[in-house]
């Protein structure tokens, strides 16, 4: 029954609105208004993500490390883009890449609500007043010829004007269908009082935000239907109440596919807003008197309940604020227990994602780690492949003397481990970004996505390297085989320098990373090749191993410094010096976790 619910609720839909379309022409107006106020949230929304996506990043990243200044961050957010989803999804997306706290979320939850209150004011102070019409027109005009550019910018901006235009000629289609409605039915003879219409119209309202999936197209029709007399002014504040709730659906949607960050945010939403709307239902009557005494005091007309509704709507949003905010710790840890972090898997990604979004920032910030990830499992296998073990190495103050020492087998299978934490992760890695390269990214990130995909198949590379020497390396490190020992100790030794350096420079602040020792380590290796050629042919010469043996170990020397190619040439992209702007950004990252209180 639950595969099907959809589709029925869908049909339902469909049925009542063709229905309503047939009893009344002015119905049609007014459904055609929502219709085209929507289509242009959504073009504003698609426009800000191409225009302003990579600033809002910018300017997240910056002003998040407290709880005031990432619910500021809310505010002007939603205030400026006129979408909370949007907000919504930029906030999970850098969630879900660990680029924020979970107390920054919620924070950013928290302004979101506050600054969709601004949309109720813009409708109710100058939708209703002026006659918006007249600049829709031209707005679609020049926004339909921007939209045709080439420049992602200019498209983006050539969206925004024609999702404003959209949206004002929506409010205009609604307006009118409302006053042509009015002239032949009165819907406010469906009024009702007391605690029945409170919790009626509630439902209503909460009812309509989950259809429509957009809290300002429900306050849209609400404060039109006020301002025409349709409804009365006490049920109004019941819906304005209801929409609040409804719009924790859409989070709830939105959390379904999100990792366990995406669900706890999704869950802080919706017990934010039930707590907000429950607490304005109990205060109804003094927050009713409170917007009395604020409406006069602002000069707001007494029979002008469309503005009163505003600051209603804004009154009881602040209300939210001052319950919860001082309950954040305890909303915080009740989150954390109730959605615990599954336990870190070697397999699996860890990172990467459907709940990213198309934002440039947490996209690379969660490859870079997933990649991160697949070093970490590829530098485990490669060092057990060779009889040795990473933590002895970055913790040995003489590598020489930790590799003599290291002669105890092993006991691995190695294709097996290939498989399971190598070349799984190397798959997911391949996946993501191939998804994520037919979106419209800047040629900066594109060129990061590739570069850290490139840097991946340079991990699996080195890899697959050890693992045709492995065999060898058993046989004549576990046992002393005189001089052809030595050899591949030494082999081990290159190889285990190398991993022990890029785990230093993983330690590395990003902003003092250099690629200064990779090139002269790379410029090296190809004077230790042929070194270690020379010094087989000596030994050979002096007898002191045999032929199959130094073409053993010959073989061998030409995968172990395959392996330390690839090693430099995977770490040179993944940890290659950043710009100023990237490494200004990851450094007041790092300040601001210091910062989270």
């Amino acid at each position: 029954m639950t595969r099907y619910a959809p589709q029925l609720q869908l049909g339902l839909i469909l049925a009542i609105l063709l229905l309503a379309f047939w009893l009344s022409a002015d119905f049609q107006q007014i459904a055609a208004g929502v219709a085209i106020f929507l289509l242009g949230m959504v073009m504003l929304e698609d426009g800000f993500k191409a225009l302003g996506g990579s600033v809002l990043e910018q300017i997240l990243a910056r002003a998040t490390g407290t709880l005031p200044r990432a619910m500021g961050f809310g505010v002007l957010a939603t205030a400026v883009t006129q979408s909370s989803s949007l907000v919504s999804v930029i906030s999970i997306s850098f969630l879900s890449a660990g680029l924020i706290s979970l107390q920054a979320g919620m924070g950013i939850i928290f302004g979101a609500n506050l600054g969709t209150t601004t949309g109720a004011w813009l409708i109710a102070g100058v939708g209703l007043k002026v006659d918006i019409a007249r600049y829709a027109m031209p707005m679609l005009a020049i926004g339909a010829v921007l939209m045709f550019q080439r420049s992602p910018t200019v498209r983006g901006a050539g969206q925004v004007v024609l999702g404003i235009g959209l949206i004002f000629l929506g409010i205009a289609f609604i307006k009118d269908g409302f006053d042509a409605f009015s002239a032949r039915f009165d819907l406010s003879q469906l009024a009702l009082g007391g605690l029945v219409g409170l919790a009626v119209y509630t439902l209503l309202g909460a009812a309509a935000t989950v259809v429509m999936q957009s809290s300002h197209a429900t306050m849209l029709l609400v404060i039109t239907a006020l301002a025409t007399g349709q409804i009365t002014y006490d049920n109004a504040l019941a819906v304005a109440i209801g929409a609040n709730i409804g719009t924790t659906v859409t989070a709830l949607i939105g959390a379904a596919s999100a990792n366990y960050q995406g669900k706890r945010l999704a869950l802080g939403h919706l017990i934010f807003n039930f707590a907000t709307a429950l607490a304005a239902l109990i205060l109804i009557v003094p927050l009713r008197l409170t917007v009395d005494q604020i409406s006069d005091m602002l000069g707001i007309r007494a029979d002008d309940f469309a503005l009163r509704l505003a600051v209603f709507h804004t009154l009881f949003n602040l209300l939210g604020l001052v319950i919860m905010v001082p309950l954040m710790a305890r909303l915080l840890r009740f989150l954390e227990r109730r959605i615990a972090a599954p336990a870190p898997s070697i397999s699996k990604p860890r990172f990467i994602n459907q709940t990213l979004g198309d934002f440039p920032a947490p996209i690379l910030t969660a490859l870079s780690n997933e990649l991160r990830h697949l070093y970490e499992n590829a530098a485990r296998l490669i060092c057990e492949g060779l009889n040795l073990r990473l933590e002895d190495l970055t913790q040995s103050k003489d590598i020489a003397v930790t590799i003599a020492r290291s002669n105890d087998p092993i006991k691995l299978d190695f294709e097996r481990r290939y498989e399971d934490k190598v070349k799984s992760l190397h798959s997911a890695i391949l996946e993501f970004t191939a998804q994520k390269a037919t979106l419209a990214l800047p040629s900066d990130a594109v060129m990061r996505l590739q570069e850290l995909r490139d840097a991946a198949g340079f991990v699996v590379r080195a890899v697959k390297a050890i693992k045709h020497m492995r065999d060898n390396t058993q046989r004549f490190t576990t046992a002393p085989h005189g001089e052809i020992t030595g050899l591949y100790d030494n082999l081990r030794r290159d190889i285990a320098q190398i991993l022990v350096e890029i785990e230093r420079l993983e330690a590395t602040a990003p902003e003092a990373r250099t690629s200064l020792w990779m090139e002269e380590e790379r410029a090296a290796l190809d004077h230790e090749a042929r070194e270690v050629v020379q010094n087989v042919e000596r030994a050979l010469q002096t007898r002191r191993i045999s032929a199959a043996d130094a073409t053993s170990c010959l073989n061998d020397s030409g995968y172990a410094f395959e392996a330390m190619r690839a090693l430099l040439d995977a770490a040179q992209l993944l940890y290659r010096p950043q710009d100023a702007a990237e490494a200004e950004i990851e450094r007041l990252l790092e300040l601001d976790k210091d910062d989270q209180v």
